[in-house]
């Protein structure tokens, strides 16, 4: 676990990989800026400390369940020194090589193809299952939108893995409780999201998912019996004051004023 003096470089880069997210949808005039921008920590801390990844068999999956916010996960990868600027260039733009959902690349380290929801637990559970299978050490993390978890097919995953005691999957639950048409508690009420889980058969933790410290004590302190989910309380549009808790910023892109307003956010 990283020391507290190591955490403001964390808190830097994530600051880095929002501007290049911000940079990325006004060029394009892309949609999900706001769930982008509230998956940024998760992101910086699984690619910069948690994860291995190597480029042989035994490294750690992860999966971007929420497709749609594949920006950050682009940003990220581009501070990684895994993408190009070219790369990023190219991003929702024709003969681009980035879409505006994931596909699977893995010398670019884009593990899967996602963007309908509901389909990337199940898909990290059938990879759990597998390394343990064939004693593989890889571990597997899977991201999702709490508006995700309306979908039936993520609960036949969550069992699956319950039954399996697949303690090499973990789920991260970006729980900004926003999500396409309104709050995620008038849609379809997920609480008590932790005991959800618990009930079965996972260990659940929550955090403050932009506080780098809780991420990484969260991590660290995994079950080794149970599949583990991580619930990250969140902010939509996390980092620009206009942007955060405001469900517009789920389809706008930024205007220019806009754009500038946000860029003087982002630069402090």
């Amino acid at each position: 676990m990283p020391t507290q003096s190591l955490v403001p470089d964390y808190v830097a880069t994530a600051q880095k990989v929002r501007r290049t997210i911000l940079e990325m949808i006004y060029k394009t005039r892309s949609p999900h800026i706001g769930s982008s921008f509230s998956i940024v920590e998760i992101l910086v801390a699984l690619y910069f400390k948690v994860l291995n990844i190597s480029d042989d068999a035994d490294r750690d999956r992860f999966i971007l369940s929420k497709g749609h916010a594949c920006p950050a996960l682009y940003a990220t990868l581009y501070e990684k020194n895994f993408l190009t600027r070219g790369d990023i260039e190219g991003f929702a733009v024709d003969h681009g090589i980035l879409e505006q959902h994931p596909k699977s690349d893995l010398k670019k380290k884009i593990e899967v193809s996602t963007g309908s929801l509901g389909h990337g637990l199940s898909i990290g559970a059938g990879m759990s299952l597998a390394a343990k299978v064939a004693r593989k050490p890889f571990r597997v993390f899977v991201l999702l939108s709490d508006g995700e978890l309306n979908e039936g097919s993520v609960w036949e995953a969550v069992l699956f893995a319950g039954h399996h005691a697949l303690n090499n999957l973990t789920a991260l639950v970006d729980f900004n409780k926003m999500q396409a048409l309104g709050f995620t508690r008038n849609i379809l009420n997920l609480e008590p999201l932790g005991e959800k889980w618990r009930s079965f058969g996972w260990h659940p933790q929550e955090v403050d998912g932009h506080d780098f410290g809780q991420i990484f004590r969260a991590v660290h302190n995994l079950s080794s019996d149970r599949p583990n989910v991580i619930i990250l309380h969140t902010t939509k549009g996390k980092g620009v004051s206009f942007m955060e808790n405001n469900l517009l910023w789920h389809y706008r892109a930024p205007d220019d004023h806009e754009f500038l307003l946000a860029k003087t956010e982002l630069s402090k």
